[in-house]
């Protein structure tokens, strides 16, 4: 009996891409590839159904409401209101932890309320992640988007307040 040749063993976890100082760059896949294109470009858009106008988010492939697999992509207003927010405690990446403490917000665009995006609340769109101070958040508070080029050509939307 011959023995099959056998694979090497594969992580079961994909390697995350990093800035330079080691925080995270997101990993776009077929369907977000646009949402980070558009944000490179400075706009914040959010896929809709090309069939039943239906905004989704996180971007795939086809409609949950009709099936359609035709999509176009919507320019936002970047407004919106700070739906939820956490100081992640302790922060696990060490890159993360020398800007601690630092927020994570999640964000519910006003001209798409069932739209909800994750991301920061900043004093500029370049500032560090800590940059605010952690007494000014409130549930409910005005935002509204800023980019921030992280590296390698890539584009996150970061939130201000609208009443700094």
């Amino acid at each position: 009996m011959t023995a099959l040749p056998t694979e090497p063993a594969r992580s079961a976890e994909p390697a995350h891409a990093t800035t330079g100082d080691g925080l995270l760059l997101p990993v776009p896949d077929d369907d977000g590839a646009p949402f980070w294109e558009y944000a490179r470009r400075g706009e914040l858009r959010v896929q809709a159904c090309a069939a039943c106008g239906v905004l989704r988010f996180p971007p795939r492939p086809c409609c949950p409401h009709c099936q359609s697999f035709d999509s176009e992509w919507r320019r936002m207003s970047g407004r919106g209101r700070i739906w939820s927010y956490v100081f992640p405690h302790p922060p696990l990446l060490p890159a993360y932890a020398e800007q601690a403490p630092y927020n994570a917000i999640v964000v519910e665009l006003l001209d798409a309320p069932r739209i909800r995006l994750v991301g920061n609340l900043v004093t500029s769109a370049d500032a560090p992640l800590g940059s605010v101070d952690p007494s000014r958040l409130r549930i409910g508070a005005g935002v509204k988007v800023a980019f921030h080029a992280m590296a390698d050509g890539v584009t996150v939307p970061r939130w201000l307040l609208e009443r700094p």
